[in-house]
């Protein structure tokens, strides 16, 4: 971790954690409904998320399916001399078609996921035109994501073990086509429970409003493509996923009863999901790594599978390259990333080449860089 640079980690007791697994189950989830699950008072679990989101940027952001979306992702690779590669970092930070943006390999390395559109066969304008004007980059390698196995709506298990199966099922907010009782009800909370911050007043504005799970769609039925309201409503969302419906209906500038319709729409049809963004650091992985693997394209599929399933990896993805398979490792240390590396790796013959990247500071995740983000998230 850079010193310096990360503020002072904030310790994580049971009711923190089963927040964030609970905002990972449903980012939009009440906060009444979560106090059920965790026992707790609803004013407790808004406190909570209040000091999370101060002293941990803690945020829920809305995002895109890319193929809905209509968009294409690259990962780019970037090396550049140590006095300038802060600067570039930062800069590659502030764009709006950026996500992910890491320093890795000493602080000489920057990674990137750059989002173009796909309705042209051209690589990102970033590619062509604004990184050759930098005469401090000394390499540049551009990778297109063919294929998702682990990220975006599946989110790092690391995230996923502060609630049990039961308290899991309880937060899952029923189904457009499931009946209303369909969904177990929570505990009931102890009797030494607090309810003074259950009245509409006290209540947190963006915890009001009712939230759906997508339900079981056709993904070979064709569906619309996204307007661009509805582009305007994911830029909203992007950067707070809790904002209230009054608060987007200013944002994209339609009534409050359009944007409770078109975000359950976009929900249930899989075109927008939410993510949790919070330091993996919080939750004990020190240490992380880009693992560039190339693997025989025969075996591609079976091994990303396989490592889709391993608890270190917060991202699994086919790429096109040199390398063929990128990972993202959060370990607990040093020692821990080198066990993984040598026996659980080490184990898949079909790896024939493994490159190892460590992960220095991570500039920006998936939303918007802002004052309240602009910190390490990783290491």
């Amino acid at each position: 971790m850079t010193a310096g640079i990360m503020r002072e980690i904030p310790m994580l007791d049971e009711v923190d954690r089963g927040l964030i697994h609970a905002l990972h189950i449903d980012g939009r989830a009440p906060f009444g409904r979560i106090a059920e699950v965790l026992g707790t008072s609803t004013q407790t679990v808004a406190r909570r998320y209040r000091r999370l989101r101060a002293e941990a940027a803690l945020r829920v952001v809305g995002l895109p399916n890319p193929d809905r979306a209509g968009q294409t992702q690259w990962m780019i690779r970037l090396t550049a001399t140590p006095s300038t590669v802060q600067d570039l970092a930062q800069s590659l930070a502030r764009r709006a078609d950026t996500s992910w943006v890491k320093l890795a390999s000493g602080g000489t390395e920057i990674f990137a996921v750059i989002h173009a559109s796909s309705d042209t066969q051209a690589v990102p304008t970033l590619l062509l035109h604004d990184i050759p004007r930098r005469a401090s980059i000394t390499a540049v390698s551009a990778h297109c994501l063919l294929h998702t196995y682990l990220g975006g709506p599946t989110a790092w298990r690391g995230h996923l073990e502060a609630l049990t199966d039961e308290q899991q099922q309880q937060l899952e907010p029923p189904r457009a086509t499931d009946p209303p009782a369909s969904r177990p009800p929570a505990s009931a909370p102890p009797a030494s429970r607090s309810h003074a911050a259950d009245t509409p007043a006290s209540r947190s504005p963006a915890t009001d409003e009712p939230t759906s799970r997508p339900p079981t769609t056709d993904t070979s039925a064709p569906r619309p493509p996204l307007t661009r309201a509805d582009h305007d409503l994911i830029d909203a969302l992007r950067r707070d996923g809790r904002a209230t419906h009054a608060d987007l209906a200013a944002a994209t500038g339609v009534s409050q009863a359009t944007v409770a319709r078109r975000l359950a729409d976009l929900r249930a049809n899989g075109a927008l999901f939410f993510d949790v963004e919070v330091a993996p650091v919080l939750l004990g992985a020190t240490t992380q790594a880009l693992l560039w693997m190339t693997v025989q394209p025969g075996h591609l599929d079976r091994v990303a599978t396989t490592l889709a399933g391993h608890r270190e990896l917060a991202l699994v993805a086919a790429t096109t390259g040199r390398t063929n398979l990128l990972a993202n490792a959060l370990c607990r240390s040093p020692a821990d990333l080198h066990d993984y590396l040598t026996h659980r790796l080490g184990g898949l013959d079909a790896i024939h080449a493994l490159e190892t990247a460590p992960v220095l500071h991570t500039v920006k995740a998936a939303g918007p860089l802002t004052p309240a983000t602009s910190f390490t998230r990783g290491n």
